[in-house]
């Protein structure tokens, strides 16, 4: 370091010092140093041919954040004060950016512009822009542009067109700026006026366009100006994907991306979280290897659809791939990405591992205490989940409305039913968080789980809002369990009027019929269902193996290994009854004769998934089974014998929440 004050005539030292401060660790040391030697006048300071390709290069590296008296050391050449003052305003530190600022004897257009952009980026500094912008001793285009997205940010987008109209020149820049201004303000009509009045428009300004029509959902004009266009930008076919996965025209969207010229990552993101939204998560998993595969480096957008991906189809091995990925890059710290992980853990059945995820995130905002606290609800954890909320009120986050679905899932699952009402009724006073339809549907749940419909049926009638479809599934699911036909039918009746189409409504309401042994009824309710062409959602489960998915449904006929499963299964059902298993032809639900029942019930989906990884997983790996319905008593009886016989830990995933079965026991306790 010394070297550095010397009056040594030479560059050489001063330049063997950049090499020096190369690693970032230095850089902070490397600056304070740079403009002492500039302002000290011992060393000669690098020539015009030096700085820019170095001390411009560690400015831009620099974590400026850590030393906020660099502010204070601008009084250098101009270009690297500039070079300061952007990377302050990218920082959004504008108060460190106007210190350099004021310290400079000599400004140039593009200082002045710099400081111009960091107001237009910062609401409610519109008159301190005006100042500084009049101030400007020749403001050129770039300083009428930035002035401009300061109106647009700050004052309206009609005071941004009034600003517009009085420029004195305008360039592409110009025109586009005003024309998103439009768009981002819901103004599609004015921002087509603009566009066709533009002088001539660039792909920018295709692209604006196109964007906007699919964001504002008119996919047909997007399509008009789609194929208007001269030129098509990465961001107008990129856009285009988008309008026709935001319609559910997977096939198209699947055409234009394979048309496209020229992909991008952003372009790759939109595709892959496309399918993910649309219920397509193992066509997403498929893309994100061909993506990999491509060379194409994956973000956090990518990162994030992708983990959501894995969440959707419980994808264990996928999931701890792309954690690696993620630890691998810059993102391990990241508090999005660290949630997204949580749940994507939480969701595939590892509450271990997304607990231990959360205790590394170092700084936790309220989404990832809600992520945690979800997890465990899903689980039944209902205590740890109560005791991580009132550890997140001592750390001094502030729970939000999801937060308190959370908090009443959690007592939902655990039977806690007066400290769920306690919370319930507390939430406006002692939180401040508005009462909204997905509470009242806990409770609804809470109540009915409990058996006490007449107050679950009491509190939707007193509901501040329109009762929905889920709140009188969720009625009817209770029903179904304590066997109130009364009840089952108002609560079908009411669903059905809001949805007629709904196949849950009819299924669960023939469940009533059926568990009440009113098969006319049932049979009532299938015809009524064929009438309206209603189909049921069919139930399957599946499992993953060796980062395969295998999924089952009732009655399999096509699985590859079926015989091997039926000869396990038919195995198992002889252990199970010589320990006291009795079949629950309940959950049969056809009129047909007890054997059938019996048969039916042992080909139900969750067994089969649950044989085939008692034959493929080594001893002592869990067993993870997931269904897209609930699961029927029948088989949660079932998985408990067999938990206890093959003495292996089975994790069964329904709609409601996670099973834990082991030895003979389930995490519910019963009460599911």
């Amino acid at each position: 370091m010394n070297y550095l004050r010397t009056n040594n005539k030479t560059q050489l030292p001063f330049l063997a010092s950049f090499n020096i401060f190369s690693q970032p660790k230095h850089q902070i040391h490397f600056l304070s140093t740079y403009f002492k030697v500039k302002n000290g006048g011992g060393a000669i300071f690098p020539t015009k041919l030096v700085y820019p390709n170095y001390v411009n290069k560690k400015i831009t590296t620099v974590q400026l954040n850590q030393s906020p008296s660099l502010a204070h050391l601008g009084s250098g050449d101009v270009v690297s004060s500039n070079k300061l003052i952007t990377n302050y305003i990218r920082f959004g530190d504008l108060g460190s950016a106007l210190n350099v600022f004021e310290r400079m004897p000599v400004r140039t257009t593009v200082t002045w512009n710099s400081i111009l952009s960091g107001f237009a980026k910062k609401p409610g500094k519109m008159k301190e822009a005006h100042e500084l912008f009049d101030r400007i001793p020749e403001p050129d285009t770039v300083s009428y542009n930035t002035m401009l997205a300061c109106y647009l940010h700050n004052s309206g987008v009609e005071s941004a067109m009034g600003f517009f109209n009085k420029m004195p020149f305008r360039d592409s820049a110009s025109w586009n700026t005003m024309i998103s201004g439009f768009i981002r303000n819901g103004k599609m009509e004015r921002a087509r006026e603009l566009f066709l009045e533009m002088p001539e428009q660039n792909s920018v300004s295709w692209s604006a366009m196109i964007s906007g029509y699919v964001e504002f959902g008119d996919l047909d004009s997007a399509i008009e100006f789609f194929e208007l266009a001269p030129v098509k930008s990465v961001v107008a076919w990129t856009a285009m994907v988008t309008g026709y996965m935001k319609f559910g025209k997977i096939e198209l969207a699947e055409k234009m991306f394979h048309h496209m010229p020229v992909k991008n990552v952003v372009s790759w993101n939109t595709m892959i979280s496309g399918y993910v939204e649309n219920g397509r998560a193992e066509e997403s998993l498929k893309l994100f290897r061909a993506m990999i595969q491509s060379g194409i480096k994956s973000n956090s957008s990518t990162l994030s659809s992708v983990l959501l991906a894995c969440s959707n189809l419980s994808t264990l091995q996928m999931g701890k791939q792309v954690h690696q990925l993620i630890y691998k890059s810059l993102l391990y710290d990241d508090t999005t990405a660290g949630t997204s992980l949580i749940s994507m853990y939480c969701k595939c059945g590892d509450l271990k591992d997304a607990l231990k995820l959360f205790h590394e995130i170092p700084r936790k905002d309220v989404v990832s205490w809600n992520a945690m606290i979800t997890g465990y609800a899903q689980h039944g954890a209902g205590h740890e989940a109560l005791n991580l909320f009132n550890e997140m009120k001592r750390e001094g986050a502030k729970p939000d409305w999801i937060t308190f679905v959370a908090v009443l899932s959690a007592c939902n699952h655990s039977g806690l039913v007066d400290i769920g009402m306690q919370y319930f009724d507390t939430m406006i006073r002692d939180y401040g968080v508005e009462l909204k339809p997905e509470h009242y549907t806990c409770m609804v749940d809470l109540l009915g789980r409990a058996g006490r419909l007449i107050e679950a049926v009491d509190l939707i009638k007193k509901m501040p809002f329109k009762p929905h479809l889920a709140i009188f599934g969720t009625l009817l699911g209770a029903c179904r369990i304590h066997k109130n036909l009364e009840l089952a039918e108002y609560a079908a009746k009411n669903l059905l009027s809001l949805d007629p189409s709904s196949a849950a409504g009819y299924v669960q309401l023939a469940n009533v019929y059926a568990v009440t042994k009113r098969w006319d009824c049932v049979s009532k309710v299938w015809r009524s269902m064929k009438e309206n062409n209603v189909v049921k959602t069919p139930g399957y489960s599946w499992i993953e193996v060796k980062g395969e998915i295998h999924e089952f449904r009732s009655g399999d006929r096509v699985h590859p290994e079926l015989v091997c499963i039926h000869k396990k299964l038919v195995e198992l059902d002889k252990k199970m009854r010589l320990a006291g298993y009795v079949p629950d032809l309940e959950f049969a639900l056809h009129d047909v004769g007890k054997k059938q029942k019996e048969q039916l019930l042992l080909w139900h989906s969750e067994k089969l998934a649950i044989a085939f990884g008692l034959l493929r997983l080594p001893e002592g790996i869990p067993i993870r089974v997931f269904k897209n319905l609930r699961v029927c008593g029948d088989c949660h009886r079932a998985t408990m014998f067999i938990s206890a016989l093959e003495k292996r830990e089975i994790i069964v995933r329904d709609t409601t929440r996670f099973h834990h079965f082991k030895n003979g026991v389930c995490s519910c306790s019963g009460y599911w």
